[in-house]
Order: structure tokens, then sequence, then C-alpha cells
């Protein structure tokens, strides 16, 4: 099919047209928008013409077209799985939209699909590019900031939603929309080693039945503990990093534009002090007065260069040039494991 990989996307919404054919854009030399495909007939053919491609309103003449090489199914959340494997099924290589199902039953499916097609399934957790996780992520690496014992991460703002996914009944709510990328993040600072699961769901501001507000607390019984917070019903904004460990925090500001941070030198080491059980030396206490703190305030350039719109290049790098692929089913279907547990803990939602 040429040095090009020629995409046909299903589901032409918000995801479909609004991310994935922009995102394609910025990688004009590796991909060819081949065909589009929408169960709205009349948006189908706008979509063609929009894109001067092949148009489509029946999925089965989509995919029999052999138009494409790579698949993005961008549907409804429902109907996620079963268009994934019809698309594995025609032969084709697969991005899965996120939430890649609404259940772990469903989820390991994937896990099949993944094993009776391998290298075909992609899935798109595209947040895991994001600049600021990488940057935070190569900070961590460093140890400057010591043995990490909390790490807080935070999308939070005031949205009165009014559109399908607030009604649970299309899977819609922040657990299915903002959590898999907040749980892959989270899953990814734990080394998707958890121990305990707490989730919370409300409803604040949003119309519909669903959930939009999540509050999570994952810990990996190690002393690390990842505190999640996706409101729809918060005025103010919030940082959407912050990270404590034992010699120093960091704080990423909510546009993640920069990065502040106050730590201990790595020169010096944190001797032991003796307890002082007698009347006490005021407010003196061991060589905290004498602490060479560092503070420091960068801006979000990770040194891997990726970004959130990095995806189509690293999935380019994957089908063109052999390398690893850095996101797993494994580590997708455990971020709908964790979803699930939450759901479990509130059963109204």
């Amino acid at each position: 099919m040429g040095d090009k990989i020629k995409v046909g996307i299903l589901g032409m919404g918000r995801a479909g047209d609004g991310m994935h054919t922009r995102e394609m854009s910025l990688f004009k030399d590796k991909f060819e928008l081949a065909a589009v495909c929408d169960i709205d007939a009349a948006r189908a053919e706008d979509m063609g013409k929009k894109h001067s491609c092949a148009f489509y309103s029946d999925i089965k003449e989509f995919l029999a077209s052999k138009k494409m090489e790579l698949v993005v199914v961008a549907t409804f959340s429902l109907d996620h799985l079963k268009n994934v494997e019809q698309a594995l099924e025609a032969g084709y290589s697969v991005i899965a939209e996120k939430p890649l199902a609404l259940n772990y039953a469903d989820g390991k499916h994937y896990l099949e699909l993944d094993a009776k097609y391998p290298g075909k399934l992609f899935c798109r957790q595209n947040r895991r590019f994001e600049a600021a996780f990488q940057h935070v992520t190569e900070i961590l690496a460093s140890g400057i900031l010591g043995d990490i014992h909390t790490i807080k991460l935070r999308r939070n703002g005031f949205n009165r939603r009014n559109d399908w996914q607030v009604l649970k009944k299309n899977g819609g709510g922040q657990l299915n929309n903002w959590g898999p990328h907040l749980i892959d993040h989270a899953l990814q600072f734990l080394n998707y080693e958890v121990a305990s699961v707490w989730g919370e769901l409300k409803r604040v501001a949003a119309m519909g039945d669903a959930d939009d507000s999540v509050k999570i607390l994952l810990r990996n019984g190690k002393g690390l503990t990842v505190d999640i917070e996706i409101f729809g019903g918060a005025a103010l904004p919030s940082n959407t990093y912050e990270i404590y460990g034992s010699r120093g925090a960091l704080f990423v500001d909510p546009a993640e534009q920069d990065i502040k941070m106050r730590y201990i030198d790595p020169e010096y080491k944190l001797k032991p002090y003796p307890i002082i059980e007698g009347h006490p030396n005021g407010f003196a206490f061991s060589d905290n007065a004498d602490l060479p703190w560092i503070r420091k305030t960068i801006m979000v350039k990770p040194a891997s260069g990726l970004h959130v719109n990095s995806f189509y290049g690293v999935l380019y790098d994957t089908m063109r040039n052999g390398k690893t692929f850095p996101i797993t089913a494994k580590q997708a279907v455990e971020v709908i494991r964790i979803t699930e547990e939450i759901r479990k803990q509130n059963p109204q939602f």
C-alpha cells in the first residue's frame, strides 16, 4: 500500500472528525485519510466531501471496500468492542477509542483479540504521550524528589454538559470519559501494582443521570497513593499534577505550561537524628533550618519530545519501522478493571 498508511475512520463525530482527522493532518507525509463511515448518511457524505475521500453509511460496505490499511473505531462507546472486532476480522489494523468497553468481561475480550490478531490492535490511551506526563515521569526517574509517597492527578472545571455523554444508557459520565486517561497515568506511576481501589462518583453540574465528578484513590501497598480528581463542578482550577516525595515536591500548573519544584540538594545526605524525649528545644527540629532547598520553575518540555498529538507518529513508527508500541492491550484492559471496581462501589451510576 505504499509508504503512507491509508486510514478509514468509522464514526465521524467529535472524536472521529474533531480529533483523529486533525491529529492525522500533523503527519501528512505518513498518513492519508482514504475513507470515512457514519451511520448518518448525510453526515457521511458531508465528511467525505470535506476530506476529499470515499464515504459510506453502511459499515459492511466500508469494511469491504479495502480502501484502507488502518481503521479508526470512533463510534459510540457502546459499540466500540463490536466495531473493533468487525474491523479486525475484516483484516485491518485497528485503533480502538476509549473507553474500550463498559465492563471488565468485555474488556478481557480485547486480550483474546490481541492474541488472535497480533500486532493489529492499538488502544488509544493517547494522553500517555502528554508533554507534562512525559516530563513529570522523567523527573521522578531522576530521583531528585526522593521516595514518592503521594501523587495527585487533577482535571477539574465547571461544565453544565448536556450531550449524549451525560446519559448512563450511552455509557456516559466522566469515569468513562476522562477516567481512562488518568487511571492509565496512575497505573504507570504505580507500575500496575494496585493493592486497593476506592472511588466515589457524583453528578454536580451536568445534565442527565451519569457521573460528572470522580474521586479515586489507588494504593500499591508500598507507601504510594495516587489521588485522582475529575470534577465537573469545580469553579476554580487545580494543579494538574502535585507530587510529594521524601526529598521534595513538584506542581504542574492548570495550563500544563510550567513545572514548579522544591527539593533538597541531591548532594545533601539526610542523616538520622536522636529523639529528644525531654524538654523540647522550642520549634527547632533536627536539621530543618539548615536544609539546602533548591527551587526551580521550568517549562514543560520532556526530553522524549512527545506530546498529546504524538499518537499517530508513534503508531507510524510501529507499523512501518517495527518499533514497539508502548501501550499494550493488557495495560488498557487493566484500566477497565479499575473502572469496574469503582463502578461497583457506586451502584447508583
